[in-house]
């Protein structure tokens, strides 16, 4: 058969409706917010913002902040669109079955493993970089780090990790929290969101009196500013890169930020599970990302103006926990903040993990249930009526991503994988209003294909703003998939039986 075989939307639609064999339907609008203001705000503001500033955007890394809220405001509002017209757990991967055929929809759901899977596993090292800021360096840099990691102290002796064993225990007990249930989850995601958020604002708010106009000034990184160094001679940054400094640094600062926007997109994995998917999901999808984008844009604006861009340069230094570090060195008189802050980082970093990994869970749940990856992924809890196997098998393979892959790596290859199904449902709204006029649209996208097709370009050009290596990881991954679904996937698909 066709590698463009197509599922029935109508088939969809039933499988989402028969809640007696699915998952539970536990999930308000609130909720739904919560999910997505709890997937968002974690690494990707704490972490990112930094790494962006001292590798690409200087303090222009508000303007990053921008360019990649506006990708995603058009890719929201296509998810928008499909996550209330088909409510299921399938996220991108389903929606591209219906409109682009099977083989897309297989590349697209291997892509999401990489924003999913990998998301959780950069987030879970950045919460054991926290864990040992909290605990003042004592956990040894061997059991913290991965061991393509190495520094060399001031003493010159380097150290090198051996594995990163704080990140494995978070995403353990996460993952038995997610087996038990997701209206506990939800519970437990509701309160670290609430005191996260809080203390996003109390930082900002005084964080304000301490920016330093001279921090903004210049507000981009000069052409030919020269290369980092650390003790060891060894190059931590080099911006003779098009996408390093200048105009091309905000693009680049956009594609290294735009991890910070990952969650909003997972809301619509909760899709089966929310009890009025036609009105909650848009509320949930969008709402979230406006609440998000705002506090990311003051933020930045504050991070780069209490601490210069160029602390963030060296990770040891101030870019692993940069605002615990801007405020302890800049902040006179707030070093309790730092402490509140660190903690309250790990609380939202715990949040953000049970997302993506429930969030990669459902979508293993819809592919087993397709029969494109094998029926253990899709076995419900007897009692919890969660996909536990699916839990326990992804447990296994991001474990192993947060103890022995960098964050960094890890991070990047999320935002690839994200950026991806952004275009392919950027371009899956417009066919379907082609191939599918009457079908019900309780929420409707404005202005397509405007607004379809500038979701997909500026989510290919924020792809092109990633770095080389990245880019070619990505596409071994790619590779591979397309490797299992002619092995597999393609005659164990249920459209294929």
């Amino acid at each position: 058969m066709s590698l463009f075989r197509k599922k029935s939307l109508n088939v969809l639609l039933s499988q989402a409706a028969d809640s007696e064999k699915g998952l539970k339907k536990t999930l308000g609008a609130v909720n739904l917010v919560a999910l997505g203001i709890g997937a968002i705000i974690g690494a990707g503001l704490f972490v990112r913002t930094a790494a962006a500033a001292g590798q690409a955007a200087g303090p222009g890394v508000t303007l990053s902040f921008i360019v990649a809220a506006v990708g995603c405001a058009f890719a929201g509002l296509c998810y928008a669109e499909f996550a209330a017209m088909i409510p299921i757990a399938g996220s991108a991967y389903a929606y591209s079955y219906v409109t682009m055929g099977e083989l897309v929809a297989w590349i697209i759901g291997w892509a999401l493993i990489m924003e999913y899977a990998l998301g959780a596993a950069t987030v879970s090292i950045a919460w054991s970089e926290y864990l040992n800021k909290l605990f003042d360096g004592r956990i040894p840099y061997e059991w913290c780090h991965s061991p393509f990691e190495s520094f060399t102290d001031s003493t010159g002796v380097t150290h090198a990790g051996i594995m990163n064993a704080p990140a494995l225990v978070i995403l353990l007990l996460l993952t038995l929290l997610l087996i038990k249930g997701t209206q506990e989850s939800a519970f437990v995601n509701a309160i670290i969101v609430f005191i996260k958020v809080a203390i996003v604002i109390l930082f900002i708010a005084l964080g304000w009196q301490f920016i330093k106009p001279e921090n903004h000034t210049p507000y981009f990184i000069p052409e030919g500013t020269p290369a980092v160094v650390d003790q060891a001679g060894k190059v931590i940054a080099d911006y003779s890169g098009w996408n390093k400094h200048g105009w091309g640094g905000i693009l680049g600062g956009a594609a290294i930020v735009f991890f910070a926007f990952i969650g909003f997109d997972a809301v619509s994995t909760a899709a089966q599970e929310a009890k009025n998917p036609k009105r909650d999901m848009p509320i949930g999808i969008l709402g979230s990302l406006v609440v998000c984008t705002i506090l990311y844009i003051l933020f930045g604006h504050v991070l780069t103006g209490v601490a210069n861009w160029q602390d963030f340069v060296d990770p040891e230094k101030g870019r692993e926990a940069s605002v615990a570090y801007a405020i302890s060195t800049y902040m006179t008189g707030y070093s309790w903040l730092s402490t509140a802050v660190t903690v309250a980082i790990l609380a939202g970093f715990s949040s953000v993990i049970l997302v993506m990994l429930m969030g990669q869970s459902r979508i293993f749940y819809t592919m087993s249930n397709d029969g494109l990856i094998p029926k253990a992924f899709g076995d419900l809890h007897p009692k919890f009526q969660t996909p536990y196997k699916a839990n326990w098998i992804l447990f296994v393979f991001v474990g192993a991503f947060a103890a022995f892959v960098p964050g960094h790596l890890a991070g990047d290859l999320t935002s690839f994988g994200t950026l991806f199904a952004f275009v392919l449902v950027s371009a899956g709204v417009w066919i379907m209003r082609k191939k599918e006029p009457n079908t019900e649209r309780p929420f409707k996208t404005p202005l397509v294909p405007v607004v379809s097709t500038l979701g997909v370009l500026i989510c290919t050009a924020m792809i092109i703003g990633l770095d080389t290596q990245t880019l070619l990881v990505a596409f071994g991954w790619m590779a591979i998939g397309l490797v299992v679904y002619f092995l597999y996937s393609k005659k164990n698909s249920k459209l294929n039986k």
